[in-house]
């Protein structure tokens, strides 16, 4: 029987319970019961905050260890990712595709309480997955702590009491945000090959590595910059088993941020031409800067794309022009 993967994350925001003090992070119990773990927006939080929030959010299936990693002359932070559950680790909790609005409020969730507020998902049958869990547990990425009518609203979508929700906020420009936008970056790799018609079950084993973008002066700045670091300096490695059906080299090819339209412009810029809305946004803008597929079915081995050092520093650079 497969693992709750809410049930997983919990753990997780336990341990983050129990650490706040250290970890930066402030706790709230609201009188529905639920409870909301702030990281980021009153309070100063921390990378290992964004770290444990990353492993969260992957459901409990992925382990994420900060680093460094050296660009030509930049020696940068940065998070690797990797899961032995990749496609319900990634597609199936980190993805970020549910937009919350509440009266005026409003979030971009993702983490294991997808699995609840949507069990009939394409997603979820591909993998011939379902969570029973009676608790569940979301990241909101926001500016604003989520009131009584929020918590209720997700909690309601999810079929659970709102004793049982676990809400952890996170802005993007913070230290936690910058973290743990970074460790989507094998979500990044997985969404892009499942929008080019790779089956999500024919890969078995993940690993990513991403630089941490410094702290932006505010949350879209944030979004753009550390976007930028996964599509110019991000690296996804996965072991897939093809069959017949699949021709892994042209899969290969087509995935990197290079091989898209939008390869010289910055990820801020491009979020900006859309008034800062992500549901606009291009799919394909959400790519690595190089993917490597070992495929254990042929034994091939392909790589595509390559780091873009230039437009990561251009980036980078923008944070301290500010």
């Amino acid at each position: 029987m497969r693992s709750s993967i809410n049930e997983n994350a919990l753990a997780i925001f336990r341990e983050i319970l129990d650490q706040k003090d250290e970890l930066g992070c402030a706790v709230t119990e609201q009188e529905n019961g639920a409870i909301v773990i702030d990281s980021g927006i009153e309070v100063t939080g921390s990378m290992e905050a964004g770290r444990l929030i990353g492993e969260l959010c992957m459901g409990g299936l992925g382990a994420i260890r900060l680093s460094n990693i050296h660009i030509e002359d930049m020696t940068l932070p940065s998070v690797i990712v990797g899961t032995e559950s990749p496609a319900i680790a990634t597609l199936g909790s980190q993805h970020s595709d549910w937009t919350i609005e509440v009266g005026d409020y409003t979030a971009l969730g993702s983490g294991p309480a997808r699995a609840l507020a949507f069990p009939d998902s394409e997603i979820y049958s591909q993998m011939d997955y379902k969570d029973s869990s009676k608790s569940g547990v979301i990241l909101l990425e926001t500016r604003e702590l989520p009131t009584e009518d929020v918590t209720d609203y997700i909690a309601e979508s999810c079929g659970i009491s709102s004793s049982n929700l676990y809400c952890i906020v996170v802005p993007a420009a913070s230290k936690a945000g910058s973290v743990q936008i970074s460790a989507r970056i094998l979500a990044v790799g997985f969404f892009r090959l499942h929008r080019l018609g790779l089956s999500p079950q024919k890969i078995r084993r993940g690993h990513g590595v991403a630089p941490i973008a410094p702290v932006a002066g505010n949350d879209q700045s944030a979004i753009g910059i550390s976007n930028d670091c996964i599509v110019y300096g991000g690296s996804v490695y996965l072991i897939v088993r093809s069959d017949e059906s699949d021709d892994i080299a042209s899969l290969t090819g087509k995935a990197p941020f290079s091989a898209t339209s939008y390869s010289e412009s910055s990820f801020y810029d491009l979020f900006r031409a859309v008034d800062f809305d992500f549901q606009k946004m291009n799919p394909n803008v959400f790519s690595p800067a190089e993917l490597t597929i070992s495929d254990i079915e042929t034994g091939e081995y392909y790589k595509a794309g390559a780091l873009n050092p230039d437009m990561l520093r251009a980036s980078l650079n923008t944070i301290q022009e500010k």
